[in-house]
């Protein structure tokens, strides 16, 4: 049983650290990459609700500084331009009929510092969130213990391998946010 529980706490580690990256995939770097606008949503008028944009178009980086937008349908290519640009990205799409060119400008210095405070931001959101899952672990382990499931030796072990999980969780957030930084702040 207690097996079992170990398992789910590597695996809520692993998925905090996973809703990381996918957030910071949303972060701009000065570097074209379809993650960028993943969470946009589009209000489309012709459907009369709003959608993910994942779900209206494919979405390209054919080079470094350009995104593509290929709406599947025509009608809502200018739902997805205002959306894009009202997004707060400071974007400046254009369409042409066809899709939605995105030219991504490079970041000026007090926006990289700006961009690597959100992302120490978001790392520190997702270390409370991995000391959330220990300490949920620890009172689970700790109830057990006193429903005489399991030994104080075996409490003893499991607390240990609940706070390693926990250090390496962290561990990885920090690496994670320490390359995504490296990355905002290269010219």
């Amino acid at each position: 049983m207690t097996a079992e529980y170990l398992a789910e706490l590597a695996n809520d580690m692993k998925s905090a650290l996973q809703a990381l990256k996918n957030q910071l995939a949303t972060v701009r770097t000065g570097r074209a990459s379809p993650q960028l606008l993943d969470s946009l949503k589009v209000n489309v008028t012709s459907y009369g609700a709003e959608m993910p944009l994942k779900q209206l178009a494919t979405i390209a980086a054919p080079d470094a500084r350009l995104l593509v937008v290929t709406p599947w349908d025509k009608s809502t290519i200018t739902d997805i331009e205002k959306a894009i640009a009202s997004a707060a990205l400071g974007l400046n799409p254009s369409n042409d009929g066809q899709l939605v060119r995105v030219p991504i400008p490079p970041l000026t210095g007090e926006r990289r510092q700006d961009l690597v405070k959100l992302v120490r931001k978001y790392g520190e959101e997702f270390k409370v969130r991995a000391r959330g899952v220990r300490k949920d672990y620890r009172e689970l382990f700790s109830s057990l213990k006193d429903d005489k499931d399991i030994s104080e030796d075996e409490l003893k072990r499991l607390l240990d391998k609940v706070q390693d999980a926990t250090d390496k969780a962290v561990a990885g957030i920090e690496s994670t946010i320490k390359a995504k930084e490296q990355e905002i702040l290269e010219v």
